[in-house]
């Protein structure tokens, strides 16, 4: 269990570290080849499709309507849903830097 807490410490200090990385950096197109590296095609994808979830149901479309429109699963949807309503909801605050 030793390896597993020491892993789990290292991953969590690099996690961080990318997040204050990504923060400090204004160059669009840096941050695009970095994310074009670090990511495949297909997780791309995924994080453009959650982000566009969560902008769909702030505008008020409904679950089901994003689900057919996107060919998305609900189960996605719904757990972006959930995280919109929590108080201080990153997603909101970051929709507010829209």
């Amino acid at each position: 269990m030793e390896n597993n807490e020491k892993i789990s410490e290292l991953l969590e200090e690099n996690y961080n570290e990318l997040c204050s990385l990504i923060a400090n950096t204004d160059d669009i197109s840096l941050l695009s080849d970095f994310f074009n590296c670090l990511f495949t095609p297909a997780e791309r994808d995924d994080f453009a499709r959650r982000w566009l979830i969560v902008k769909e149901i702030k505008n008020g479309t409904t679950q089901r309507e994003i689900a057919k429109k996107f060919s998305m699963s609900l189960c996605k949807i719904t757990r972006a849903s959930k995280e919109l309503q929590k108080e201080n909801s990153a997603f909101v605050r970051m929709l507010e830097k829209l």
